[in-house]
């Protein structure tokens, strides 16, 4: 996937999930950060950040969109919609001939990120998380308690029970990682939730991205160790 036009800036602080100030050039924005989980180890005052230019655009409220930051020289891309356009891209790759690729598909009283049908085989639902939390090149998620991500664990579980496969797929929103592991320090209910859900028969998936400051591209299968 790709951006269309990008600024880049450094960021200064971020007073709720949705805005954080920027200095652009030497003027301070409000800009759009279009992920609302913490991010504390990424958004620090100071840190080079990569913001999509919107300011071409009047019917916006802010000017920019926050899409990558910098974590030392690791360009890391925390933007919250790019893993499902990324997992797209992944699932054209490894199903080139797929009957069907349907986005946001309802099951049960969930919506599952991928319905696949394969040219061969047993359909099945994919479900994607997006991944920005790193420590000495380990990746886990979530980086705060989510009670929608053990849900849907649930949902593909029953997948599998009504003959269907399933899979959580991690987009790693980065490169050169060691290997995921679910984040059990900030919620383990997730963790023992997909541990579970792994015995029970989901795919437990992770891909890393070649990471650019306009760009975000599928890349090479992560380890998981659950």
């Amino acid at each position: 996937m790709k951006y269309t036009k990008i600024k880049k800036g450094i960021f200064k602080e971020r007073p709720n999930r949705f805005i954080a100030y920027v200095d652009i050039a030497g003027k301070r924005e409000t800009v759009h950060v279009k992920n609302t989980g913490r991010c504390g180890e990424l958004l620090i005052p100071g840190a080079k950040v990569v913001l999509e230019d919107f300011s071409d655009r009047a019917d916006r409220k802010t000017k920019y969109d926050l899409i990558a930051v910098y974590k030392g020289d690791r360009l890391v891309n925390m933007d919250s919609q790019a893993p499902n356009k990324v997992a797209a891209e992944y699932i054209k790759r490894i199903y080139p001939d797929a009957k069907l690729i349907k986005p946001e598909a309802k099951k049960g009283d969930s919506r599952l990120d991928f319905y696949i049908e394969p040219a061969e085989g047993v359909p099945l639902y994919m479900e994607v998380k997006g991944v920005t939390l790193e420590f000495d090149g380990v990746v886990s998620f979530p980086d705060a308690p989510t009670e929608r991500g053990i849900k849907h664990i649930r949902e593909l579980e029953k997948c599998i029970k009504e003959g269907f496969e399933a899979v959580v797929l991690f987009v790693i929103q980065m490169e050169d990682v060691e290997y995921f592991t679910p984040n059990d320090l900030r919620h383990k209910a997730f963790g023992d939730a997909l541990r579970h859900g792994a015995a029970n028969g989901v795919k437990v998936w992770a891909i890393d991205t070649t990471v650019g400051e306009d760009s975000l591209e599928p890349g090479k299968m992560v380890e998981v160790r659950l």
